[in-house]
Formats: structure tokens, C-alpha cells, sequence
């Protein structure tokens, strides 16, 4: 069953405690700061149901209809479909949005191939993903992550930190386990639950067990408070800053206050051998929406700049077309990779298609370690005017439109108020603090730069260059072409 828009918006009234800019928060569904985010996850949630969209983001199981976003993949056609209902989503809310279940989904696929390991720590434990996956792809929750501790002094010992510092489990109940700490996730606040799982570590060392936790947190459950971050909508004219005012996907601390989690809803605890499958699994399935996001990001820098030099015949200089070209290549890179990923794809453990785990490490490094410089490359396209052209006040207040309209206006297809538009969504998608906060967002939401480098060394198979040059440097049959 999917639900719809005003359903998803009715799930979230459930009392949750919600803080932003030090007010506790009544209705994150009217709340300024979070409707528009969650207003497009209600579209989003009612295009499943319209007559034109609905064919392409839904499939039919055992007479049941379900979100394409949840089917486990076995085929490559599953991954086709996805890609496609996120192209129809995309384009029909206008922008470009990172949380919106799809990712989080593929999370809980990494857990389930290691079932056998989550068995042999209960065979509850097994059995309780399954169900959750089932779960996920019968009731359709918005379903987000919760990965990020505060960790504390990284450079003590975890035996000497703050024990709150980490999520961890505090008392055991017939009813579940009691458990405290914190984490950071994106959209947290008007999500239905959240996958907590363990932090970035080694997970080597005994003494982390009380943290080697995995479960599923109801986002509305007692004892959960979402401390949000100050949001970029209504902070400005949504005119001046379009995107910032729409695509906010507001962050949230996310503190467990002696929070009960029901047996049916622990995956794993106390078990670093599980932490360890799960940092080093994690992103196998979600690296892929995550990548493929940053190709619309791709998609409207490209936009934004061509549009800005057609309007002035700029695009016929040799330069520009050679910054434009530059922005066409990492286009086209991250799409390569994306389409590779599939077309090689592997099995997993589990059964499941997951793509070509050394192909979309690598297109993941390239989306996110080349995109300061193409958000550079895209101002230096559009030039000066995105930082003193004039807000939309002074293009409509007596005394000063008559002159923006005059200068703005550049000839019978550009008139001024076109021109003011291209010009501030050119400012907010890569030269506003929202921008700013992008970027940095890109560059540590799946982990730093070093993670994802680490991903890629290990997923890469190093035996055929070995072999290779074993062989045409005539070495001898003592040299083995593997790393291990």
C-alpha cells in the first residue's frame, strides 16, 4: 500500500518533539521551516497515484501495489525502473532532493546480506530485517538514516568519553532495549523512522561493543527530540533565493533519551563483528541514488551557464565552450559510471542485483571530489552579475523597476524579469549560503573524501594489472598477481 500525500502529512502528527532556532515546533507539516520540504514529499508520495505517473513508479505483487523506490533488486530492469521514477520525481518537483527513502531503503539490503552473520547472533535478529525490508515495501514509510554520533574527543579512548556521546544500549527489557546518545540525519524530523546503525570506525576493539548497535527508531516515539539546524526557507524572498526556499532538506540532532526500541525492531547489538560488516557494506546499494542525484546537480549547473551565455551569444566563444564542454564531461562521467554500475552489476549475498560495487566507487569519487570545481567553473560561466544584480524588491518597487527593466532587459527574448530569474537561481545553486551548505553536505554525507577512496581500493580487483605487467615484465611465476 503507498500512501498519499495527506496521509504521509497525518503520520507525522503524532506528537513528536521538534526544536528549531530554540522553539519547540507544533506541526512540522505547517511549520515555515519544514512545509515546503515535506509539501514535495507529499507530491512525491501522491504521484504514485496519478493516472500519468503512477504505471511508472509503482509494480503489482501478489495483488499488492508498491513503490519501485522499495523493490529489492533481482534484475537489471529493477534498477532502470528506479532511475526512471526518480527522473519523473525530479523533474515534477522542479529540483533536486537527497532524502527521500530511496537511499535509505538500499541500507537495509547491505544488513540483509549478512543475515547469516545477524543469526548467529540471535536468529531473531535475522529474521527481523526481513521483516522490516517486507515492511518497508508494504506500508511505505519514510524512512531515513541515522549514522553520524557526536563522538565526542576523538582523542580519548571511547572508555573515557562521555558515555552518551555514542549511541549505545543502556538496560535490557522484555519489552526491547533502553537505549541513549544521539545522532545527525537529514530529514529526520519529518521522517516516519530511521536506521540507526553504527558510526565510522575499525570496530576492532571489544570495549566498543555497548555501541556496536543496529535498529529501527519510530521518529515520533518517546524519548526522541529533534534538534534542528536554522532552515534556508523563509529566510528570503523565495523569488531571490528559489532553491534555497524549496529544497531545504533541514538536518537534524537527533538525541535518544532512554528510548525503548521492541525486540522485533534490533537488528544487532554488542556484536563489533556486525558494526564492522555494516561500515564496510553500507553504501553498496545507496551509493547509487546518492550518485545519481548529482547528476541533476550536474544537470543544472549546466543549465544555469548555457542559458547564460546563449542570452549574450557567449556561447559561441571558443573559451566558453570549452568550460562548457569541461561541465559536459563530468555530465557525462557520472552517467557513465551509473550506467556501468548496472550493466556489470553482481550478485550479492543475498541475492539481490547490487551494482558493480568497484564501477560506482569510482563514479562516486568523481561526483563528489569534482564538484567544487564545477561549481566554479559554472560561476565563472554565468560571471559577475549573480553577485550584484539587485533582489526582487527593487525589480518591482516605484522608482527602481523602470530602471532594472531598462538595463535587465537585453532584447525581444530576454526581457528583464527572465533575466533576474536566471540570474537567482544561478546565485542560490552555486553562490549563496545555501550553496555553500550543499557542497559541504556532498562532501561528507556517505563519509570524507578518504572513505571514499578507501571503498574504492577495496572493491577494486587489483589482480589484472598485476597479472599484466607479472607477464610482459617476464616475472617469474613466484610473483603472484593478488594483493592478498
Amino acid at each position: 500500500m503507498i500512501r498519499t500525500g495527506a496521509a504521509y502529512k497525518e503520520g507525522l502528527r503524532d506528537g513528536r518533539e521538534i526544536w528549531i532556532d530554540g522553539e519547540r515546533v507544533a506541526d512540522v507539516t505547517t511549520h515555515p521551516a519544514f512545509k515546503p520540504i515535506v509539501d514535495i514529499k507529499a507530491r512525491m508520495y501522491d504521484l504514485h497515484h496519478e493516472e500519468a505517473t503512477a504505471p511508472a513508479l509503482t509494480y503489482v505483487e501478489e495483488n499488492a501495489v508498491h513503490s519501485v523506490f522499495h523493490q529489492p533488486p533481482t534484475e537489471t530492469a529493477h534498477w532502470d525502473a528506479k532511475r526512471k521514477g526518480v527522473d519523473i520525481l525530479l523533474k515534477d518537483v522542479g529540483g533536486v532532493v537527497t532524502r527521500v527513502g530511496d537511499e535509505t531503503i538500499g541500507e537495509m539490503w547491505s544488513l540483509q546480506d549478512g543475515r547469516d552473520m545477524l543469526a548467529e547472533i540471535d536468529p531473531r535478529f535475522a529474521a527481523n530485517i526481513d521483516n522490516h525490508i517486507k515492511r518497508v515495501v508494504e506500508e511505505d514509510p519514510f524512512h531515513v538514516s541515522a549514522n553520524t554520533d557526536p563522538k565526542g574527543d576523538r582523542s580519548r579512548h571511547i572508555s573515557e568519553r562521555d558515555p552518551d556521546m555514542m549511541v549505545h544500549v543502556t538496560k535490557e527489557t522484555d519489552a526491547g532495549i533502553i537505549i541513549r546518545g544521539a545522532k545527525y540525519e537529514t530529514a529526520a524530523a519529518y521522517a516516519d523512522q530511521a536506521y540507526l546503525k553504527p558510526t565510522v570506525g575499525a570496530w576492532t576493539d571489544e570495549k566498543e561493543s555497548d555501541y556496536a548497535l543496529g535498529c529501527i527508531v519510530k521518529m515520533g516515539a518517546p524519548g526522541v527530540k529533534h534538534i534542528c539546524r536554522s532552515s534556508f526557507a523563509g529566510r528570503s524572498n523565495p523569488k531571490d533565493y528559489p532553491l534555497a526556499n524549496r529544497y531545504d532538506e533541514v538536518d537534524t540532532l537527533v538525541v535518544f533519551d532512554d528510548v525503548l526500541i521492541p525486540w522485533e525492531d534490533v537488528f544487532f547489538y554488542r556484536y563489533t563483528k556486525a558494526a564492522q560488516f555494516v561500515r564496510g557494506t553500507l553504501h553498496r546499494y545507496s551509493a547509487y541514488p546518492y550518485v545519481l542525484r548529482l547528476l541533476y546537480v550536474a544537470d543544472m549547473m549546466i543549465g544555469a551557464a548555457l542559458w547564460n551565455a546563449k542570452q549574450t551569444g557567449l556561447d559561441k566563444l571558443q573559451s566558453v565552450q570549452e568550460k562548457l564542454a569541461d561541465l559536459a564531461v563530468y555530465r557525462e562521467g557520472i552517467n557513465a559510471h551509473l550506467t556501468a554500475s548496472i550493466a556489470l552489476a553482481e550478485k550479492s549475498p543475498a541475492g539481490l542485483l547490487m551494482p558493480n560495487q568497484s564501477i560506482l566507487y569510482a563514479g562516486r569519487v568523481l561526483a563528489c571530489s569534482q564538484l567544487p570545481t564545477m561549481m566554479h567553473a559554472t560561476r565563472e560561466l554565468i560571471g559577475g552579475q549573480i553577485c550584484v544584480t539587485p533582489n526582487v524588491a527593487a525589480f518591482e518597487a516605484e522608482g527602481t523597476a523602470e530602471w532594472l527593466k531598462k538595463f535587465y532587459t537585453l532584447n525581444d527574448n530576454w526581457e528583464s524579469e527572465d533575466r533576474r530569474k536566471l540570474l537567482a537561481f544561478a546565485r542560490d545553486l552555486v553562490s549563496s549560503d545555501y550553496a555553500g551548505h550543499r557542497l559541504a553536505f556532498v562532501q561528507f554525507a556517505q563519509a570524507p573524501h578518504f572513505n571514499h577512496l578507501a571503498a574504492v581500493y577495496k572493491s577494486f580487483d587489483f589482480s589484472g594489472p598485476l597479472d599484466f605487467v607479472r607477464k610482459t615484465a617476464g616475472l617469474s611465476d613466484n610473483v603472484k598477481g593478488s594483493l592478498k
